[in-house]
């Protein structure tokens, strides 16, 4: 069979293809931006591609037009195609790929907004991340937009779109909450208890960190990543390092491979302990949440006696990481993480058992797997709707092919299920670090640092414990970051909660947002 971009150049005429990237396993092709939402049509019908994210670059500079970069990827190859489109800053306008592919909805409104190009047919024009007082004109991500000014603010006012009809009621909910969590907005329309519509409004801190990128070294750029959100600090890391290990053709150590993978996971069980206890707490079992947020705690202090950190920032490093692992850690550290998991297996037995749990978590906040994919869900909450995907298997990354481990999925999309796939995949988690510490090999923590070469991109991601999290980077003419596009599984995931309450009742949403665990930091990045 043919490349795809020679079938593409085929069928649509006018598609160049630029360069086949052997160390990031990426084709990318140049299209006609009228062509664009025909070839994710052909890529998505004829080639089960999947859209992955959107990226837009002010590169004016360079060529004179802005670039628009739509990342899919192959269904059964670990392989990834990148789409690019010009648009001309005369003409700001790009079709919209959001009527036959509702996944693109915020990625498209992000670029309309930081940009300021146009999503010509995009059923849904509003803001999204600038808010109603930020006034017109002024558009971060370009390149003549200094970060360090004070933006003056404007009047304004956001629509928020009404159910209308006898017996229904607003509750609006944000977006200063009463606990310590960031601020986010939830407006319910409801007719008694029943939740009819939801319409949620983030962005309230958004940090600009795709911007502070921008003619970063490659190490600085490491620290931002792995504060974009601070849970998962080293999924983030790992990502971003992936990118730049990429574009410079660095070779990671097989040890350097290893040890990711088991501080990745180290990561993935604090987290998933915590939102299970998250769930124990919200239906008033504080008996499990405690037991947990113990265990948690416990992993937490390993971390730091591991890394010196609690939350494994400093860990990865441009070609690898900078701690090892001695064989006295090691020996203890199997024992911990054995302890560990037995307690955790005899709490979450006690938890299966408790009437008042389930009778809260059973059929609550279900997700049809259809709304899922079209969306572009990604995770544990994929993965509960029947989902099979995860990016550890489908397009491995440090060690994770040389080690086995089953990916638990799960059909009815409800609480219960988010539930199973969390607690399964701690058990998932245990195994990976037993085996990886048994069996990485002996060797040097970093390969050596090589030149960045200029115009060039490649694409890093990790599976983090929310999901898939994917960083882009781009360099310019002397090498350096011009542009660095940052997708959380947070951002892919937000829109999925509008579904997940509806025919719901507002004292479960508090649950139905904990198992869900969408960061707010994660998504104002």
């Amino acid at each position: 069979m043919k490349p795809v971009p020679e079938m593409l150049k085929e069928k649509f005429g006018g598609v160049v293809q630029k360069h086949w990237e052997e160390s990031a396993r990426q084709w990318h092709v140049l299209v006609a931006k009228d062509s664009i939402v025909r070839v994710a049509e052909f890529l998505i019908g004829t080639f089960a591609m999947r859209f992955l994210f959107l990226s837009g670059s002010d590169t004016r500079k360079e060529n004179g037009f802005f670039s628009l970069y739509y990342v899919f990827s192959f269904a059964h190859e670990d392989r990834f195609l990148i789409v690019q489109t010009r648009v001309e800053e005369k003409d700001p306008r790009f079709p919209s790929l959001s009527r036959f592919l509702p996944q693109a909805n915020w990625q498209e409104r992000e670029v309309q907004d930081m940009l300021g190009l146009v999503a010509a047919g995009h059923p849904d024009p509003r803001r999204l991340v600038l808010h109603e007082d930020w006034p017109p004109g002024i558009f971060p991500l370009r390149k003549d937009f200094d970060g360090r000014q004070k933006i003056p603010r404007v009047a304004g006012d956001y629509i928020f779109e009404r159910v209308e009809g006898e017996g229904i009621f607003e509750i609006p909910v944000g977006p200063v909450h009463a606990g310590i969590i960031e601020p986010g907005h939830f407006r319910f329309s409801c007719a008694g208890e029943s939740i009819l519509k939801l319409e949620i409004r983030h962005f309230y801190t958004h940090k600009g960190t795709e911007k502070a990128g921008e003619g970063k070294k490659p190490d600085h750029l490491l620290c931002l990543a792995e504060r974009i959100s601070g849970d998962n600090s080293l999924a983030h890391a790992v990502a971003c390092a992936q990118a730049l290990e990429n574009l410079g053709e660095i070779e990671v150590p097989p040890r350097a491979r290893f040890l990711r993978v088991i501080f990745l996971e180290m990561e993935r069980i604090h987290n998933h302990m915590s939102d299970i206890a998250g769930i124990s707490l919200d239906v008033a079992f504080s008996f499990g949440a405690s037991q947990l947020m113990r265990l948690k705690e416990t992993l937490l202090r390993a971390n730091e006696r591991l890394t010196g950190t609690r939350l494994l920032r400093s860990v990865a490093a441009l070609g690898g990481v900078r701690r090892d692992i001695t064989e006295e850690q090691k020996e203890w550290l199997l024992g911990e993480i054995g302890k560990i998991k037995e307690d955790f297996d005899e709490t979450i037995r006690i938890l299966w058992q408790m009437d008042s749990l389930m009778d809260r978590i059973e059929i609550t906040g279900a997700l049809k797997k259809e709304v899922v994919e079209a969306l572009g869900g990604v995770g544990p909450i994929a993965r509960a709707s029947g989902v099979d995907r995860d990016m550890r298997r489908e397009h491995p990354y440090a060690a994770y092919k040389d080690l086995l481990f089953r990916v638990p999925v799960f059909t009815d999309g409800d609480v219960e299920s988010r539930m199973k796939v969390k607690v399964r995949e701690v058990c998932e988690s245990f195994r990976l670090i037993h085996d990886a510490l048994q069996t990485m090999p002996a060797g040097p923590l970093c390969g050596a640092p090589k030149p960045f070469r200029p115009f060039r991109s490649a694409l890093g991601y990790t599976e983090s414990p929310r999901g898939e999290c994917f960083h882009w980077v781009e360099t310019g003419r002397d090498g350096n970051i011009v542009r660095w596009k940052v997708q959380s599984p947070s951002f892919a995931n937000w829109p999925l909660i509008e579904y997940a309450v509806l025919e719901n009742i507002i004292p479960d949403f508090p649950l139905i947002n904990k198992s869900m665990n969408l960061s707010y930091s994660g998504n104002d990045r």
